[in-house]
């Protein structure tokens, strides 16, 4: 019996590393990619890994990969799309280089690497495509505006493709991951802080240490790997997957009240 085979974009390190050795633990041939080869080493030993470079801001690195990963594993039966990071900080100061390189990796690159799935799996007339989104691509926080303009970016041009594809048996799957604890906080967050005026100051202090007690009831990368799965498994059509507290609560809530209410809300969350 041929076993199944799933190529998983950023898989050096957080929510990609623990998907990758989630699925090599259920059997399954992992196609581990990751931008430094360097983040790849440790996972070249594990069974069922196989490790492959990965920029999905480079079009030819990604088509490389796929090429490579069919030609060892065969045909991909699943793509999750993981890689990308945070731009926070205040909008006003962020650079226009910082804004093109936080689409480029969160958006186009998802794209690239979705293009190449659908090249391969509507032929087969079978395949999933899994984004890892977030819940912030439903809602949004103070001080990560582009961020979420990437995320809420994926939720539509996903959202659009689950239309698209069903005619080729190609399913699209979004998990929106909570509060998770992953390096985010560090290498996967870039935090951008004014220098021509200090007005913002005491709102970023506010804000951040909110943040700060609220990440401590943060869930393991475990719970998105658990949901990554699911979704490629359960053989349905259902698009979205939240994943870890608060993201299926706050979720909700957000359908339930007015604007003005869950602006309210987020206020007296973070001290506003």
């Amino acid at each position: 019996m041929n076993r199944k085979v799933v190529l998983i974009t950023g898989a050096g390190g957080g929510i990609g590393r623990v998907t990758a050795l989630h699925f090599a633990k259920q059997g399954w041939k992992v196609a581990a990619t990751v931008r430094r080869a360097a983040d790849g080493d440790d996972l070249k030993n594990i069974d069922n890994i196989f490790v492959y470079p990965l920029d999905v801001t480079d079009a030819e690195s990604v088509k490389t990969a796929f090429d490579s990963a069919i030609q060892e594993l065969g045909s991909i039966d699943v793509v999750v799309n993981n890689a990308g990071y945070g731009l926070s900080g205040v909008f006003e100061a962020i650079s226009e280089e910082s804004l093109r390189r936080q689409f480029d990796t969160n958006v186009l690159g998802l794209m690239r690497v979705t293009r190449h799935a659908i090249e391969h799996m509507r032929p087969r007339r079978s395949g999933t495509i899994i984004q890892i989104s977030s819940m912030g691509g439903r809602i949004t926080f103070p001080l990560y505006a582009p961020y979420h303009a990437t995320k809420w970016a994926v939720e539509g041009f996903s959202e659009s493709l689950h239309y698209e594809l069903e005619q080729f048996n190609v399913r699209i799957k979004l998990i929106e991951p909570g509060l998770i604890q992953t390096n985010f906080a560090g290498s996967s967050l870039e935090m951008v802080m004014p220098t021509h005026t200090s007005e913002y100051n005491e709102y970023v202090s506010k804000f951040t240490a909110a943040s700060d007690a609220a990440l401590k009831d943060a869930v393991s990368p475990q719970f998105v790997a658990d949901a990554v799965f699911a979704a490629a498994t359960d053989g349905s059509k259902r698009l979205r997957y939240p994943a870890g507290k608060p993201a299926p609560m706050i979720l909700r809530l957000r359908k339930l009240v007015t604007d003005s209410i869950f602006f309210k809300i987020v206020k007296k969350t973070y001290g506003m």
